[in-house]
């Protein structure tokens, strides 16, 4: 069976995992993201079967898959070729306990007979060291343990234990259940934990999706998009990875492919918008409390780090994973750790701007948190004009990327309004002087008047799709015609029918092949802001229909199909769906 990207998503602020549409977990690292991917069937194990965890359905035939309303639970049925169907729910125990909330590394599973005389195989085949050694196991009575490394994974089961460890085929006559997490005893009647649990972590989804300030149209896509970029938070540090997965190429058979388990700066900020024009502002508090942790005394900040705070992520490749469908190489770490992006320092401030002016925060943001944010706009003052690699992360070039200097403003910017909101009138003084001269020097370095737009860096005559968020970010409005004209020319030679690439002058490993999801949606609400609101919806609908059967988004998208490619899920492609949402929707007055 050949791999594609119609997998389901659960977790719960501790790890992930990923599950197919027959509902084999195929991919999740253990203990966190970061850690390793004990499952790993997505990439293509090389000298030992599994890697996963299956319901095996004996003569196979179909299956319907969807999440269970407003929650991170995941609803699969396959059905046989003679009438038997079975259930399969898998969520990660999610719910307020003792003041906190309880998250344990678990991936929890009932299985249920509906129709016929099912017979089903349930397979756990954990893989150590990146797919490299079967771990060494042991069982009793009502479990397994597997040792993996730095984590003993234990599954208590009321499945005959002989069932599991020699993969015996048998009837289901009635509903079973799996719980996979750390090596602690389960003191009660695992059937009774199951559905207690199953019931709690549903109240708790159901609860904060309700608190969510949805637009009118396409809530069912903003909901699951929320949920999913709540997912990709990492609660012990506050950390946001990127996506998921490593190494999932952009392309076929490109060598463009990367680990994205990692906490971007950027990506996170993106992330932490979003999510606050929902009014989900917990995480920006959680983000923030990680970027104090990260924060230097100079202001300076890599691009990226690890979700414990780890500044170096070498990079290497993997050789006991042959990959993606077989494209490899498998990636570990990411050397975009080492370059300089100095768009971070906007990325950061604006992230951290509604924290000083939402008041329904316990705490919102004072004059100190104030002071630990001006080092980074000292930063930005300081490498605004500084050659870098930018937002798309080139590794063989260095440019004054034109979105860079505009994010270098934004820093300038907000910290001018964040202290004439707190009264401090010099500080607001010396911000605002600062903004207005990096905006000029933007404006007269980054515009082409021959070519009627605003190139890409200070250096070049290319587009690329980041100057479709010059408004988004306030540097420029919506009607001033230079935007517009850059709109228009970007829709030119970016667009290829409903979707755009991020730029298309080769890089260092040639031209672009696919769509990069984001950046479509930047020209679905660029179109929108400049007033060509009915062309912005008809896309905006095109491209959710290209979402998988779950809702869910990738990195990149084919131009001619639209299969799913890149890391998954990727956090960028989901902020951009519920940005441009919001900016489409009707009013809900419109409904009332």
């Amino acid at each position: 069976m050949q791999q594609t990207l119609d997998l389901g998503v659960i977790g719960n602020g501790s790890f992930g995992a990923l599950i197919d549409r027959q509902a084999r977990v195929v991919w999740s690292c253990l203990p966190a993201f970061d850690g390793d991917p004990a499952f790993c069937a997505l990439l293509s194990p090389g000298d030992h079967d599994g890697g996963d965890l299956a319901i095996e359905l004996e003569d196979f035939a179909r299956s319907e898959q969807h999440y269970v309303t407003n929650t991170a639970i995941l609803r699969t049925v396959l059905h046989d070729r003679h009438g038997g169907a079975v259930e399969i729910v898998d969520f990660a125990p999610r719910w307020k306990q003792n003041g906190r909330i309880y998250r344990p590394v678990s991936i929890v599973r009932r299985v249920t007979p509906l129709a016929g005389t099912p017979r089903i195989r349930v397979r756990a085949r954990p893989l150590a060291d990146w797919g490299a050694r079967l771990p060494d196991a042991t069982w009793g009575s009502n479990h397994m343990r597997w040792l993996l490394p730095g984590f003993t994974l234990r599954l208590t089961t009321d499945v005959p234990i002989r069932f599991v460890r020699e993969g015996t085929p048998f009837v289901l006559g009635e509903t079973v259940h799996l719980v996979f997490g750390p090596d602690e005893s389960l003191l009660r009647s695992i059937g009774g934990y199951v559905e207690e649990a199953l019931g709690r972590t549903e109240a708790y989804w159901r609860e904060w999706v309700r608190y969510l300030s949805v637009p009118l149209d396409w809530q069912e896509a903003v909901i699951r998009s929320a949920i999913t970029l709540k997912l990709c938070q990492y609660e012990d540090s506050g950390a946001i990875i990127a996506a998921m997965t490593t190494s999932i190429p952009e392309a076929p058979d490109t060598p463009r492919n990367w680990d994205y388990r990692y906490c971007w700066l950027r990506d996170a900020a993106f992330v932490v918008r979003a999510l606050n024009r929902l009014g989900a502002t917990k995480s920006m508090e959680e983000f923030l409390r990680y970027i104090f942790n990260i924060a230097t005394h100079d202001g300076s900040l890599q691009p990226l780090y690890g979700i414990d705070f780890a500044e170096q992520l070498e990079e290497t490749e993997v050789p006991s994973l042959r990959g993606y469908r077989g494209m490899g190489p498998v990636r570990r770490g990411n050397l975009a750790w080492v370059q300089k992006q100095h768009d971070v320092y906007g990325s950061v401030v604006l992230a951290s701007t509604q924290l000083f002016f939402d008041q329904r925060l316990s705490q919102p943001g004072d004059a100190a948190a104030f002071g630990r944010l001006e080092p980074l706009g000292e930063r930005a003052w300081a490498l605004h004009d500084q050659p870098d690699a930018g937002l798309w992360e080139f590794r063989g070039r260095a440019e004054v990327h034109t979105y860079t200097a505009a994010m270098c403003w934004a820093a300038c910017d907000r910290l001018a309004k964040i202290a004439r909101l707190l009264a401090l009138d010099d500080r607001a003084a010396y911000w605002r002087t600062r903004a207005d001269a990096i905006h000029a020097t933007t404006v007269e370095r980054a515009w082409r008047p021959e070519a009627n737009h605003f190139s890409a860096s200070f250096d070049s005559d290319y587009l690329d799709a980041s100057l479709l968020l010059l408004t988004d970010i306030g540097f420029l409005s919506a009607d001033d015609p230079r935007y517009v004209a850059t709109v228009d020319a970007i829709g030119r030679d970016l667009r290829r029918g409903d979707a755009l690439f991020r730029y298309v002058a080769p890089d260092d490993f040639g031209a672009p092949e696919t769509s990069f999801t984001i950046c479509t949606f930047w020209y679905i609400d660029a179109l929108a802001a400049t007033g060509r609101g009915d062309e912005a919806r008809a896309m905006f609908e095109r491209l959710l229909a290209r979402r998988n059967h779950l809702g869910l988004l990738s990195e990149d998208l084919a131009f001619d199909g639209g299969e799913a490619w890149g890391n998954f899920p990727q956090t960028y492609s989901h902020v951009g769906l519920i940005i441009a949402a919001m900016r489409l929707s009707r009013s809900w007055m419109e409904a009332s």
